[in-house]
């Protein structure tokens, strides 16, 4: 929340997403500066690390931050943080992660700035990448800037603290990221930097830094963090709960309906670009009203409102109507395959082996567990006993669960299973 009324008036289209400003008066103050023509365009720094392949909308709401910034013409400066998440940021860690290999760094970085582009306009920003500096920094230049910061400071971060405490192990690369990250503002000369509540205390570490060099330290524009589709942990690809930014407008939209009622008015402040006015007649209606609602303007954000549109159709027909998807992925079934030790007839198949062929299953076991949880079916008709079989026809349709299904098709002289 932003306490200074005039601060919320000059940051108006993105105060709602806005937790903290440190310091507020400083911020405003450049603001107004810019306003009156006496000084240049904010530098607005954010930095993203490349240790997934993804970009997901909990990365989306400071990158729209720093959109809206942009829009207001203020210099967007985009830090690709290929040196930063070779060493992996600590925030809200309870262990030390693994380091990705440098390899694993630039696989992912080149699925990135196209997903970044949905977002922001890369024609306007200056997008740098952290090797930049650090991968011509000397093995002294390194001690020097170990040197900037003890380690009691370092044990004032929360997460660091609480492990001291346990005795868990905390490795001396981990401290190296938070004077990584300051180090990343005093390169590029940063007026105001972006990140998550669990970024402040390396946003604290980049404005010491500014100080130390004698520039004007940077200020701060904290966004709230978001939870998962499950309702638990904070967003994340590694824990399965994230909806990708370059995700299908269907998928987006079926994430976005997994959402609990009690994570509604979060995910629509923050992830959409509805009013506040159309966002409170939502959450004044029904709850699925609002959760429809919500994930059709998630949805547009990223795909359009004719997309979003088309999507809120498909899943009200397939979902709540039950019926089967308009466009529906076909599976070309392979040569025969040996149906757990058994001879079928000809053109039967085991329903284990339909859902690994199909991709809804992996192994004979997942196969199992989905049917035995009740959620296949083929034709429409619910399969109960593991050891069912069916007698493939081109064209039958395999659903499993609520949203997916498959198309089966036999190309002509393919053999079947016990043929």
């Amino acid at each position: 929340m932003i306490h200074d009324a005039r601060l919320a008036t000059l940051l108006a289209p993105l105060a709602r997403t806005v937790e903290t400003v440190s310091p507020e008066a400083e911020l405003r103050q450049k603001l107004e500066a810019f306003a009156a023509g006496k000084r240049g365009p904010l530098r607005c720094k954010f930095g993203i690390d490349p240790t997934s392949t993804s970009v997901h909308v909990g990365n989306g709401i400071p990158l729209w931050n720093l959109r809206r910034l942009q829009d207001l013409g203020h210099q967007a400066v985009l830090i690709i943080g290929d040196y930063t998440a070779l060493v992996g940021d600590p925030s809200g860690k309870d262990k030390t992660r693994p380091m990705l290999t440098p390899a694993q760094v630039s696989a992912n970085v080149e699925t990135w700035l196209d997903q970044l582009s949905h977002i922001l306009d890369l024609s306007r920003t200056e997008v740098r990448r952290n090797s930049e500096w650090f991968s011509r920094m000397s093995f002294v230049e390194v001690l020097a800037l170990t040197n900037r910061m003890t380690v009691q400071q370092m044990l004032e971060r929360d997460a660091f603290e609480k492990r001291f405490r346990e005795n868990a192990p905390i490795s001396i690369r981990e401290f190296m990221y938070c004077l990584m990250q300051g180090w990343d503002s005093v390169m590029v000369r940063a007026d105001v930097e972006l990140g998550g509540t669990d970024q402040l205390f390396n946003l604290g570490v980049g404005r010491r830094l500014m100080e130390q060099e004698g520039l004007a330290p940077q200020t701060s524009l904290v966004s709230p963090l978001v939870e998962g589709t499950d309702g638990q942990a904070k967003m994340s690809k590694s824990l399965h709960n994230a909806i990708g930014v370059t995700e299908p407008a269907g998928e987006v939209f079926g994430k976005a309906m997994r959402v609990s009622d009690a994570l509604l008015p979060k995910y629509l402040r923050l992830l959409t670009d509805l009013t506040d006015a159309a966002i409170d007649a939502l959450l004044a209606g029904h709850p699925r009203d609002a959760k429809l609602g919500m994930a059709e303007a998630l949805t547009a954000r990223y795909h359009g409102p004719e997309a979003a549109a088309a999507a809120r159709g498909e899943f009200v027909r397939v979902i709540s109507e039950g019926q089967a998807p308009t466009d529906i992925p076909e599976v070309v079934l392979p040569p025969a395959v040996a149906a757990l030790g058994r001879t079928l007839p000809p053109g039967h198949w085991a329903v284990l082996d339909l859902l690994k062929a199909c991709g809804f299953a992996k192994s004979g076991g997942d196969a199992r567990r989905l049917v035995e949880q009740g959620g296949v079916a083929v034709n429409g008709a619910k399969v109960t006993d593991v050891h069912a079989t069916h007698p493939v026809a081109d064209g039958d349709v395999v659903k499993v669960g609520s949203r997916r299904y498959a198309r089966l098709r036999r190309p002509g002289g393919l053999p079947s299973p016990g043929a």
